[in-house]
């Protein structure tokens, strides 16, 4: 049975009929696979959330590293993108556990909450300092790049990375002690 003319003809049919379409491109290829793709992926993060993610990643990896492919079967090679990228999240994560913020609500913390007046007076010593000795001491203390990190980033010698260092840390110490607004008293 013939299709009508105005029933779009089906690849199968044609193919009945001696009619050869030219291969699918590669987009096109990958773009078939998302229906099969987005179930593996639905399978293996029993997550709606986590699975649009992963499906997401697979098809940027896949169209992002299409030299890599080798003509082959596409499809085998999109699932194996798409299993690769989940054990390594998996091994991330397990790297790396973390705790629901639900979960952690009943943990009470052991130090008590900070001093917006101390808080102020550290933000104005800081801003007291040099441009290049703030910027050497909050990457270090804050940031917690090494030395020879920092002298790489400033383009600075490792030795003026120390030196930098050392004196914001005593300015730093001798505004704080300035500023101190306890009096200790002698005993008596």
């Amino acid at each position: 049975m013939s299709p009508s003319p105005d029933q779009p003809q089906k690849p199968e049919d044609s193919r009945r009929e001696g009619i050869a379409f030219p291969p699918l491109s590669f987009d096109a290829q990958i773009l078939a696979l998302l229906p099969q793709l987005r179930r593996y992926s639905r399978s293996l993060t029993r997550s709606d959330a986590e699975s649009e993610d992963l499906l997401q990643d697979c098809v940027e990896k896949a169209l992002v590293n299409r030299a890599q492919w080798r003509g082959a079967n596409i499809r085998a090679w999109a699932y194996r993108i798409m299993t690769n990228l989940h054990l390594n999240a998996r091994r991330a994560i397990a790297r790396r556990p973390s705790v629901g913020i639900e979960a952690a609500e009943g943990i009470a913390s052991n130090t008590p909450p900070a001093d917006p007046l101390e808080r102020n007076r550290l933000v104005r010593a800081l801003e007291d300092l040099p441009n290049d000795a703030r910027a050497v001491l909050m990457l270090v203390t804050v940031e917690g790049h090494s030395y020879q990190e920092v002298a790489d980033i400033m383009d600075i010698p490792l030795g003026t990375v120390m030196s930098r260092l050392s004196r914001a840390r005593q300015m730093l110490r001798q505004k704080l002690q300035e500023e101190n607004v306890i009096q200790l008293r002698s005993p008596r």
